[in-house]
């Protein structure tokens, strides 16, 4: 897993599995791959060698059509959508299920409102997406994704933008969803301390080209958290479940 170029691989000899309806948090420093892990698996960027495969069938190989019916990915980025509303947003979820003509049946609307509802983002519903807050435009694209009715769900960095009770708030959503909707949700973060109270897996990318694999729990007892995350000004306390100042 890498680039075809000077970069070259990030990941090597990695090999992962996870069930249906479980979330997954996953972790590491800036540079350490996380985006690269989750471009290559939601067949954005292709692989150097090997496949991400969901249900048996190699993402890579799907038709952009087919793919688009069972992942969702939702970016970092601030996303913009001048003079669309946040219901036109939502709806472009079921896009990959309406045909050519792009019509809207009485089961995509439903979908659309249920997702919105999950979302909590309801109350946005006839605004402008535009002139949404960052938290709340993030809330309309979870929503999007959920009406996608995916089988896996790829977030990257997507609670960037939020304060804390806002990522408390959509993690614990996610976390609801994948429970709910047995889709598998991936999401990569920064937050640690949320990431390790909630997730049921974590990815810990160490930075070093290794890739560790289990529960938070697990994870912590084995020194990998502190090992890729510890300076010389911070320290994960295992007693406490979160970093502190060496000081």
């Amino acid at each position: 897993m890498g680039y075809a170029n000077a970069r070259g691989s990030v990941l090597r000899g990695v090999t992962l599995e996870t069930a249906p309806g479980a979330f997954v948090c996953i972790l590491g420093r800036n540079g350490a791959g996380k985006s690269t892990l989750m471009r290559t698996i939601a067949g954005l960027q292709p692989p150097l060698a090997g496949e991400a495969s969901l249900d048996g069938e190699d993402i890579a190989s799907m038709r952009p059509a087919a793919r688009a019916r069972r992942i969702a990915v939702v970016l970092t980025e601030r996303p913009t959508s001048p003079a669309l509303r946040v219901d036109d947003v939502v709806t472009l979820g079921r896009q990959p299920f309406t045909g050519w003509a792009g019509r809207l049946s009485v089961e995509d609307l439903q979908l659309a409102e249920d997702a919105l509802r999950r979302s909590g983002a309801l109350a946005f519903r006839g605004r402008y997406f535009d002139h949404l807050s960052d938290g709340e435009r993030q809330r309309v694209m979870i929503a999007r994704a959920i009406a996608q009715t995916p089988r896996l769900m790829v977030l990257d960095e997507i609670t960037a933008f939020l304060d804390l009770p806002g990522r408390v708030e959509v993690m614990s959503l996610l976390r609801r969803h994948a429970r709910e909707s047995g889709a598998i949700v991936l999401l990569s973060s920064h937050d640690l301390d949320l990431s390790l109270q909630l997730a049921d897996a974590v990815w810990l990318l160490d930075g070093k080209g290794a890739l560790h694999v289990g529960p938070p729990s697990e994870l912590i007892a084995a020194g990998h958290v502190g090992a890729a995350f510890d300076t010389s000004e911070i320290m994960f306390a295992p007693d406490l479940g979160r970093f502190r100042l060496r000081a």
